[in-house]
Parts: C-alpha cells; sequence; structure tokens
C-alpha cells in the first residue's frame, strides 16, 4: 500500500484514510495553509495548524468542523502517525509528514526558506519520498534577501512622497500583505488597505497577532487623504474604478514573477519588487537534497523543468505529479508563466 497516492480528489493517504489539500470535496481533508488553491470547501472535516484555523473560517465558512494541530505534534490516523511542520509559506503553512511502517512521506505544500518573522521558519523533514512545489523552478529565480527588497521598497515609498505620488502595492492579501504591514508600519506613514486585506488583519488581530495600525479604504474618504501615503491592495484591485481614487499614484506590484523585468512592463506597474512567499530555485534544490529523499514528486509550477533536472543532475527518482493546484500569484505572472492554473477570487467582503 502507497503512503501516499495521487486521486481525482486530490493527494491521498490510504492508510490513514485522509486528502492533503484535495481539490475535490472529501470526507477528511488535512490542509497544508488557507490558500484557496490548497483549501477548498466543501469536505466534510479538516485538519490544519492552529494557525490556519481562523483563515479557513473566514475564507470558508465560520461553522465547517476543524481540528488543530501544533507543529511535531503526532496524531495517529488509522496506521499511520501525522505530523505538521513549518513550511514558512505563510502563517500557519506546514508541511505533512505521514509516516507508516517505517516509512516517511512529507508533503510539502508550498514553501519558503527565507524565515519573514511570521510564518515559522521553515523546518526539513527527512523522509524517503518528498512532495514538491516547483512555482518557481527554473533558474533564473533567485531571489535578493528580503531585508534588501524592503530597503529598495521603502526607498521606492520615500521617492513618491517627494514627487507627491501616493505608493499603492499590489500584495495578495494573505501572505504578504502581512509581511508589507509589518515591515512599512515602522515607517510612521499612514497605510490604508483594500478590504480584503483588512478582512485578514482583523481576523488575525482578533486571534492575537500584533499588526501595525492600518486604516480600511472606505467610499467616503477624500482623495486628499491618501496623497503620499501607502495603500496595500491585492491585485484583482488592478485596473478597478476602486483603484483610480488614488490618482496620482505610483504602482509597485510585490511577486517573485517581478524578476523577469518584462513582467514590470506586462503589468504597467511603475515598480517591481521580487518579494515571494515561495522558495527560488536555489531554495527548491537545497531543501529536496537536505531531506535525504531518493523519491521526489514534483507539483504544480515548473515542475517538468524542474523533474528532470532532479533526475539527470542529482540523481533522484523524480516524477510529475498533475495536481489542481495554483500559485496566489497567478494573476501577477507573466501570460506563459502560470502554467494554466486556476485563477484565485480575492473579492473583498467590505469595500
Amino acid at each position: 500500500m502507497p503512503v501516499i497516492e495521487l486521486r481525482e480528489q486530490g493527494l491521498y493517504c490510504p492508510g490513514g484514510d485522509f486528502y492533503i489539500d484535495p481539490w475535490k470535496p472529501v470526507p477528511r481533508a488535512v490542509i497544508t495553509h488557507a490558500h484557496s488553491d490548497h483549501a477548498r470547501p466543501g469536505h466534510g472535516a479538516y485538519l490544519c495548524h492552529t494557525d490556519s484555523v481562523p483563515m479557513l473560517r473566514l475564507r470558508l465558512d465560520a461553522d465547517i468542523s476543524i481540528q488543530s494541530l501544533a507543529w511535531n505534534e503526532p496524531l495517529i490516523l488509522g496506521g499511520v502517525t501525522l505530523t505538521l511542520f513549518p513550511a514558512g509559506h505563510i502563517i500557519g503553512s506546514s508541511q505533512v509528514r505521514v509516516s507508516l511502517n517505517g516509512e516517511v512521506w512529507v508533503a510539502s505544500g508550498d514553501y519558503k526558506t527565507e524565515d519573514d518573522g511570521l510564518s515559522g521558519a521553515f523546518e526539513v523533514v527527512p523522509c524517503h519520498c518528498f512532495i514538491t512545489e516547483s512555482t518557481f523552478g527554473l533558474p533564473i529565480y533567485r531571489w535578493k534577501p528580503q531585508a534588501s527588497i524592503f530597503a529598495d521598497m521603502e526607498r521606492w515609498i520615500h521617492s513618491n512622497r517627494s514627487a507627491g505620488l501616493t505608493s499603492v502595492l499590489f500584495a495578495y492579501s494573505l501572505g504578504k500583505a502581512q509581511r508589507l504591514i509589518r515591515q512599512l508600519g515602522g515607517l510612521g506613514i499612514p497605510i490604508f488597505v483594500h478590504g480584503a486585506v483588512w478582512n485578514v488583519q482583523e481576523a488575525l488581530r482578533a486571534v492575537g497577532w500584533d499588526f501595525p495600525s492600518v486604516q480600511l479604504v472606505t467610499p467616503d474618504m477624500p482623495r486628499s487623504a491618501y496623497l503620499g501615503q501607502i495603500v496595500i491592495a491585492p491585485p484583482s484591485a488592478d485596473d478597478s474604478p476602486w483603484l483610480k481614487r488614488f490618482l496620482p499614484y505610483s504602482l509597485g506590484v510585490c511577486s517573485g514573477w517581478m524578476q523577469v523585468r518584462g513582467n514590470v512592463r506586462r503589468r504597467n506597474a511603475d515598480a517591481g519588487f521580487a518579494l515571494s512567499d515561495h522558495a527560488d530555485w536555489a531554495g527548491l534544490l537545497t531543501v529536496v537534497k537536505a531531506t535525504g529523499a531518493q523519491r521526489v514528486l514534483v507539483t504544480h509550477g515548473f515542475q517538468a523543468a524542474f523533474s528532470r533536472y532532479l533526475t539527470e543532475m542529482e540523481g533522484l527518482e523524480a516524477s510529475e505529479v498533475r495536481t489542481a493546484f495554483g500559485d496566489e500569484d497567478e494573476a501577477l505572472a507573466a501570460p506563459d508563466a502560470a502554467g494554466g492554473a486556476p485563477a484565485i477570487d480575492e473579492t473583498p467582503t467590505t469595500t
């Protein structure tokens, strides 16, 4: 019996009778993190890390059945032992370690290797088989240290203020937006946010997360209130009437896809900041090798290229696994970079 296998509904563990991030409704779902391509509605019961609970209730349904675990807290399900470990992707994001008769598989979900101070530092989990994403699985994607990226961003903001422009930053509402708020809150410049960002901020603050104060953009605010300030919004706000209220503004896009200079131009952005919640090429390779896994299953992203490299250059038994996972930055990607991943809905409940 395989530890994990691919079924129509998603990644299935027969020994424990549960699915990991299933894309079709199932009786029991283990969720790596609360992004909507991994956490979908309609499951009978959910299991996730404790920090993911408020996000699942916000995005799916407040009344869903959820069991939560701390990291490194083992749970016996059927004949397997399930344990969650930090993935470093967003708040609550976890790798799922499944052990059966001495064989260990790890489904990593999405992950990044640089500690952002919010998501929990990524932890390498030794295993026999490692299931990895490959969102940025090409050598062109190599991130600068986040401190350097934030320094560039702050210089851009100060330059905009000197020119009388509002600094509008596109960042996904769950993940990068919290990183921006935590970092830019120290500048002493008012931060205004889109409803989708506000909803996440308030849900996290309600359970004890400490973030700098932000202001919700409301229809009755005068345009003068935003001038020279900072606005954080999801990419769904692009080219919308909502965005026009901030004129004159300078637009900055926060996404790993901005590593490719042409993507900044395609987005009609004034600045691109390659700030990602995913591992870059070097990070992916480092993690795969550090797990000691001889078998690697590569999911969403550049899985064909990355799995081929692992096989031919690293001597591993690597293969592609076709899933329905996308990338939460897909709306920011180059036309040929998203691999046909499903679009992500970021419609706010408050405008």
